[in-house]
Order: C-alpha cells, then sequence, then structure tokens
C-alpha cells in the first residue's frame, strides 16, 4: 500500500503543484507529492474505505494542495 501511495504522490505533486501555480523542481514536486500521498491517502483512505484507490488520489491532492499552501507562506521569499 504505500508503494501505491508513492507512485500516486509522484503524480499528485505534479498535479497539485500545477493546479496552485507552484513552480518547483521535479524532485521537490516528487517529495511533495509523496509527503502528501502518505498523510492524505492513508488519512482518507481510513474514512473512506469504501472507495478504494480513488480515496488516496484524491487524498494525495488535498494534501499536496495543504502542503503548497503552507510551502508558499512559510518558505517560500
Amino acid at each position: 500500500m504505500v508503494f501505491y501511495l508513492i507512485i500516486i504522490g509522484a503524480a499528485a505533486g505534479f498535479i497539485a503543484t500545477r493546479m496552485m501555480r507552484l513552480e518547483l523542481g521535479v524532485i521537490q514536486t516528487v517529495a511533495l507529492g509523496i509527503i502528501g500521498a502518505l498523510v492524505g491517502g492513508l488519512v482518507l483512505r481510513g474514512l473512506l474505505a469504501l472507495m478504494g484507490m480513488a480515496a488516496g488520489l484524491i487524498g494525495a491532492i488535498i494534501a499536496v494542495m495543504i502542503l503548497v499552501y503552507l510551502y508558499r507562506n512559510f518558505f517560500e521569499n
């Protein structure tokens, strides 16, 4: 399951950073996506177990968007 969330995280990082118009390097985008996928995917998957694989992707995108928001407010110049 964790391997699945890492793969989904890479895609979610790309999608979320593009949706929020944040230009990061590939490594930063993938790392942000993986963290978001692990956190958001596991939490949402537990809450919405009936949705199956879609819960992982939705949770990952939401979590990455939150991380992008936090990154913009606390780490960006």
